[in-house]
């Protein structure tokens, strides 16, 4: 008896560089939306920055709201994903829930833009793409809400909800707070800080 081998298929030159382009246009999207809100930036502007010209932008997005929506659902999915995955390797609520503070620093000093953009621009989204990132951060927010209640079984869905959603505030200020003067704050001296606060936060008696 033979059995075959699952084949797998790698990308090719051309559609590496289209995925590549794309990420550098969401990056730049990223940068341009924070600085100047999404009214203030034009296709032109994307290119741009992104190293292309405006019209170029069309092979990858069919328009500004686009890219914003794909910039917005995407990191919406990839918090859901990367929390789902902290909780399954976690030996406990303990690990667990230090894990998911640990993994959403580092989100928010790694992407301060995006959540700029994502505080001011969701209402820019169409109805469709804002349901859908309400959706999955609701998601998100119930994911450490078990991981929160297996480790207080006394808090309340009410009081649970709440722990959270003041811990992403506080964390999530980070874009805004970290700095001195125009100089941001090294994510080394950060990180601690806010791991410490957000524990203490959701885990106060």
């Amino acid at each position: 008896m033979t059995t075959t081998r699952p084949t797998t298929t790698r990308p090719t030159q051309r559609s590496q560089a289209k995925a590549d382009r794309r990420a550098t246009l969401l990056t730049a999207a990223a940068g341009l939306f924070a600085q100047r809100g999404f009214n203030g930036v034009s296709i032109e502007d994307l290119g741009a920055a992104a190293g292309v010209s405006g019209p170029a932008v069309y092979r990858h997005f069919p328009s500004k709201q686009a890219v914003l929506a794909a910039l917005l659902v995407g990191v919406s999915e990839s918090l859901l994903e990367g929390g789902a995955a902290v909780e399954a390797q976690a030996a406990g609520p303990a690990e667990a829930l230090h894990g998911l503070i640990a993994f959403h620093v580092d989100f928010a000093l790694s992407e301060p833009d995006t959540i700029r953009v994502q505080d001011r621009d969701l209402d820019a989204l169409p109805d469709a793409e804002r349901r859908e990132v309400r959706r999955l951060q609701r998601r998100y927010v119930e994911l450490w809400m078990g991981v929160l209640s297996a480790l207080q079984p006394a808090l309340s869905p009410d009081e649970l909800r709440v722990r959270v959603q003041a811990t992403f505030g506080l964390i999530n200020s980070t874009p805004h707070s970290a700095r001195i003067g125009s100089a941001p704050v090294d994510a080394a001296a950060v990180r601690p800080v806010l791991e410490a606060m957000a524990w203490a936060a959701l885990t106060s008696r």
